[in-house]
């Protein structure tokens, strides 16, 4: 195994183990989307951590936000669901988003409606939102103390 193989599994581990630690630390609902934030995150490289982070923070937040109205003003349904996702995707494109904003909000979205019961549904809202936020603090600590070399003729 090539040494900068192990030095990326023990940079990925150690990021997510701590990311792991602080959601749980904090006893936020599902800490394990902490984690998976995080290895989305770190898995890039330093310039483009920053990038991801700001475009996945955005989406989540746009995301649970309409899941949540989504959940509280119009009756269960996929074509509910749909219509929250077109309009997720109207307001990322009129505000000129990112389209892998749009994604992550999807995801997002998708997480609250299908987790959240109308009486605690800014719950789910906000735990989801923290639980990228957590990962996203973590992976940008990690990248930014421990950039990872990868060697121009490496694949990423």
């Amino acid at each position: 195994m090539a040494a900068g193989w192990t030095l990326h599994a023990l940079r990925s581990a150690l990021a997510a183990g701590l990311s792991m630690a602080v959601a749980t630390g904090l006893g936020v609902p599902d800490p394990y989307w902490s984690p998976i934030t995080t290895i989305i995150v770190t898995q890039s490289g330093v310039a483009d951590s920053w990038l991801i982070s700001r475009r996945r923070l955005l989406g989540t937040l746009l995301g649970v936000t309409l899941g949540a109205l989504q959940v509280l003003l119009l009756p269960q349904g996929v074509l509910s669901y749909a219509l929250a996702i077109l309009l997720l995707g109207l307001v990322c494109g009129f505000s000129r988003i990112h389209q892998s904003a749009y994604r992550f909000g999807g995801i997002a979205l998708t997480i609250v409606i299908t987790a959240a019961p109308s009486d605690a549904v800014w719950r789910v809202a906000l735990f989801r939102f923290v639980d990228v936020a957590i990962g996203i603090g973590v992976a940008l600590a990690i990248t930014r103390l421990w950039p990872e070399a990868v060697p121009p003729n490496e694949p990423r």
